[in-house]
């Protein structure tokens, strides 16, 4: 007698599908969690696995139900050593079982079996890192990237790839012309055009997104509509606004998800005050965006 054949597993909802409905649901805004030094004596804490900790969970508690997106820079973490590890993977695991996506901020970028390692880290289902997506830098060549966006793919999770990124030494890279390409394009270009085959026929729209700042003023010159999520550090301490973002981002402003860090963080650690910043924003960024 033969066993019966296991039923396949269903394929998992792809990440611009769940990051469409949480931004729907819980309105646009990424909120970042950056423990660092500056932030935790602000707080009253001190610089030590102690007042991660305290910092960290607090700012779960206080968020994690209510916003569609968290970005938790892993170096603030790494610093502390193991300890600062575990710590994240504890605040991952948390803002996911609370509805929250976690995007994580550690921008990997290498090239064969070192990308797949990373990869395999803050992609694979069963890691104790997985996050909903991955910033990854890919100036080694965005094929480097193939790795991570193919695990990505399988696990339902997805990519911000810096495009056009806020820092002045950025431009030096991004706004350069590579002479062997017929149209001219700058590399920041050819970045999102690679990231909108990616997308191609994707709905609601796909996976694998781009970092624009929204401190670059005027981008019409480039091709934003890349049918995936656009993240955008610079509002609030970096001085650009929720009502800039339109004027940035134009016809994709929709499917921009807006960084703010420390202009929520700076209210802790009471946590009314942060859930009132954060709702604030999400509020701010909604109407300017018309969503």
């Amino acid at each position: 007698m033969t066993s019966p054949t296991p039923a396949p597993h269903p394929a998992p909802t792809p990440f611009g599908a769940r990051l469409r409905t949480a931004m729907d649901e819980r309105g646009p805004l990424c909120v970042g969690i950056d423990p660092h030094a500056a932030l935790l004596d602000s707080w009253g804490l001190t610089d030590d696995i102690a007042g991660l900790e305290r910092f960290t969970f607090t700012v779960v508690e206080a968020l994690a139900g209510t916003v569609a997106v968290f970005k938790p820079q892993s170096a603030f973490f790494e610093r502390f050593g193991s300890r600062g590890v575990a710590v994240l993977e504890r605040a991952v695991a948390e803002l996911r079982a609370a509805g929250g996506l976690v995007v994580m901020d550690a921008k990997r970028g290498d090239i064969g079996s070192t990308m797949a390692a990373y990869a395999e880290t803050y992609l694979r289902v069963d890691s104790p890192l997985f996050s909903d997506a991955l910033t990854v830098s890919p100036y080694l060549g965005y094929g480097s990237l193939r790795p991570a966006v193919d695990l990505a793919r399988e696990s339902g999770a997805g990519l911000f790839v810096l495009a056009l990124t806020s820092n002045p030494e950025g431009a030096e890279v991004q706004r350069a012309v590579r002479a062997d390409d017929p149209a001219g394009r700058t590399v920041g270009a050819l970045m999102l055009g690679h990231l909108a085959e990616e997308n191609a026929g994707e709905s609601p729209m796909g996976s694998f997104g781009a970092v624009v700042g929204a401190t670059l003023g005027d981008l019409s010159s480039f091709d934003l509509d890349i049918n995936g999520p656009l993240l955008a550090p610079g509002i609030g301490a970096q001085g650009a606004t929720p009502a800039d973002l339109p004027a940035v981002f134009g016809a994709a402003v929709r499917n921009v998800v807006p960084n703010v860090s420390r202009g929520v963080l700076r209210h802790g650690p009471d946590a009314t005050a942060l859930r009132g910043a954060a709702d604030r924003y999400a509020d701010e960024i909604r109407a300017a965006v018309g969503g």
